[in-house]
């Protein structure tokens, strides 16, 4: 896990690039190791190494034999090991033991194809001096961030868009990023809050050429058509088991100790149930717990640790450290966020970063492609309703999916029927299982000024994402169309990057996924629905099955608990740094919200009765875009002094 950064000369007119040691210099929190960098006359590439394999080599970037090609990389390729012996058969000579060292062969054997030769969560910048060709490629479901845009005749791309902004590229809003962010609770991919600044989409490649125009092409996406099989429900059991204890192995693979998230419910259970079986001393696992009874789950990670015999460490979050933190959570992220869940998730980074680890295993992705999340089940209750709209009893059936919130259990079947009964007309629409949400998530628009509306104009953040949903979207199911919503839209734009990367990079902590191993993907997409849900408590049901006799039973049948983190009850009272942003005076200096609707939605934030979730989500929206336009927009994000040795690569390599 690394951070990278690099320029493209796109005109062929030699200009001096821009600072690189200053973009780079943002990214040390990334890897604090030593920096690397090389430079030549068209194109400059920078690493930031956190070492996790190849400790004492594999310095980054990297050449190949002749000094032709070079590379920079971030994150890990799981199956180098393969990769190498086939490249060394094929006569290639490699220096160094590194797993990042694999995809500049793989380039020189297939060109840009490589990228279909390899798996692992990844984001690389690869220089081809003969060709005059710079290639960017990201992993195929968005694990790793990369980031680019044209400045003054260069290509530029890094890790973090900060990097960008030290090059000088202007810091200006993207207004239609914050209709995506009030919409659908993230930028939608491809785009960020900045104008002109883009993210390289998960499953994409990026060419660039001297003379050419930007090139970018997809080489995977998901695809949840259903495959006939006449395995027995046992096979399919057996097979997906080995999938994800394979998996599971390969991201066990590093020159350093591996530990573990352990939130206590199925998904990370059976995670580190599996990854503790393959070690001959215990794993290190780290759970977060809370004040609020309704969000805590140290009961059920206790049970899970004294289970495998892990060596379990507890993080407590409380009010004071969220509120603290919340600023620093926004400046890693460099996003507003409608969610206060990212917060604790650096806090824990924090902690596993003190305990000396670097890598972390979790169980990210599962719910996505497994049919975990409340809202696949959600949707098929809603399509129940359509066909008798006015039924009264239909609409209870919710209070089943939402045990976990006490607030439901007590609303009137009136109420139920009002609140979900939304589009209930048009129950074959494409974005069916996610426009209730996204209608929600519209409301919050009425807090923007009137100004950044006119800007904003008729755009529909809705019908943008609707737009790229690709051909085989309407022969799917209604439950895999909305998997491929949120696997598309909120797992990369939030769950992994807001939530994921962003705060465990924080704190030079990588985290490995299992779950969203490509094989295991493409393996449970082809599933058939009743091997994944069943009724509307039997979300995951394979992998339940999977779980039986690894992990407890209480775990397995535990209903599905979303990790949240409490907005109102942290919020209810304002942190100094929070009032002094939210007075309308600061509210019309930013322009980005109407000061009287905000200020009136902060006086019932500090009320007695609770909130609705949508507002609590819009106050946090404000709140955290008003700090991000403080740290991006209205002050030149800083480039302060770093302490990380730089290596010349050119020199170190010859």
């Amino acid at each position: 896990m690394c951070g990278i950064a690099g320029s493209f000369d796109l005109t062929g007119n030699g200009q001096s690039h821009p600072d690189l040691r200053a973009m780079i210099g943002t990214l040390t929190h990334r890897g604090p190791e030593k920096i690397g960098i090389y430079e030549g006359k068209r194109a400059a590439l920078a690493q930031a190494r956190l070492s996790i394999i190849d400790l004492a080599g594999g310095w980054q970037p990297i050449p190949n034999e002749d000094g032709s090609i070079w590379a920079a990389c971030n994150g890990e390729f799981f199956d180098y090991q393969r990769a190498q012996e086939e490249l060394i058969a094929d006569g290639h000579t490699l220096r160094t033991g590194s797993d990042s060292e694999i995809i500049i062969h793989l380039y020189e054997m297939y060109g840009t194809n490589a990228i279909q030769h390899v798996q692992g969560q990844f984001a690389f910048g690869l220089w081809d001096s003969n060709r005059r060709r710079l290639w960017l490629g990201r992993d195929h479901v968005g694990i790793r961030p990369l980031y680019y845009t044209v400045h003054n005749g260069h290509l530029l791309f890094a890790s973090e868009i900060k990097a960008l902004l030290a090059a000088g590229v202007p810091r200006r809003i993207h207004e239609q990023g914050m209709a995506q962010l009030f919409t659908t609770w993230a930028a939608l991919p491809g785009q960020t809050m900045f104008a002109d600044i883009y993210e390289l989409p998960a499953g994409h490649i990026l060419i660039a050429e001297e003379g050419k125009e930007l090139k970018i092409e997809q080489y995977w996406q998901p695809d949840f058509t259903v495959a006939e099989t006449d395995k027995s429900a046992d096979e399919l059991i057996e097979e997906g088991r080995a999938l994800l204890k394979e998996a599971t192995r390969t991201r066990l693979i590093a020159d350093v100790e591996v530990g573990a998230y352990l939130s206590g419910g199925l998904d990370s259970s059976l995670t580190v149930s599996m990854a503790q079986g393959m070690m001959k001393r215990p794993l290190h696992t780290y759970s977060i717990t809370f004040d609020d009874k309704d969000f805590d789950e140290s009961s059920y990670q206790q049970q899970a640790a004294a289970t495998f015999g892990t060596t379990h460490h507890v993080v407590h979050a409380d009010k004071a450290q969220i509120q603290a933190a919340l600023p620093s959570a926004i400046w890693h992220s460099e996003t507003p966020t409608l969610r206060l869940a990212p917060v604790p998730m650096q806090l824990l980074a924090k902690f596993v970063h003190e305990q000396g680890l670097k890598v972390v295993l979790t169980g990210e992705g599962a719910d996505e492609f497994f049919g975990g999340y409340t809202i696949f089940r959600e949707a098929m209750v809603r399509r129940f309703m359509a066909r008798q709209p006015d039924s009264d009893l239909r609409p209870l059936l919710l209070k089943r999916l939402y045990q976990y919130q006490p607030a439901m259990q007590k609303m009137p079947a009136a109420m139920l029927k009002l609140f979900f009964g939304k589009g209930l007309d048009a129950p074959d629409a494409p974005d069916f299982s996610h426009a209730m949400r996204w209608d929600n998530g519209r409301r919050s628009l009425r807090f923007l000024s009137d100004d950044l509306r006119g800007r904003i104009g008729e755009y529909d953040a809705v019908e943008t994402a609707v737009s790229r949903f690709p051909a085989a979207f309407d022969g799917w199911s209604a439950a895999a169309k909305a998997q491929y919503i949120e696997a598309t839209t909120f797992m990369p734009m939030y769950l992994l990057s807001t939530q994921g990367d962003r705060m465990a990079m924080t704190h030079a902590v990588e985290g490995r996924y299992p779950f969203l191993d490509q094989n295991v993907i493409n393996w449970a997409n082809k599933l058939p629905l009743n091997m994944k849900i069943r009724h509307l408590r039997g979300e995951k049901y394979i992998l339940k099955q999977i779980a039986k006799g690894m992990i407890p039973d209480a775990i397995t049948q535990r209903s599905k608990q979303p990790y949240r983190a409490p907005i109102q009850d942290i919020f209810g009272q304002l942190p100094a740094y929070a009032a002094d942003i939210l007075t309308p005076d600061a509210l019309k200096k930013t322009g980005l919200f109407d000061a009287e609707k905000v200020i009136k939605l902060t006086q019932r934030m500090r009320g007695k009765r609770p909130l609705s979730r949508p507002d609590q989500m819009s106050f946090m929206g404000i709140l955290t875009s008003q700090l991000w336009h403080q740290h991006f927009i209205q002050n030149a994000p800083s480039t302060s002094q770093h302490n990380v040795p730089i290596m010349d690569m050119t020199q170190y390599y010859k």
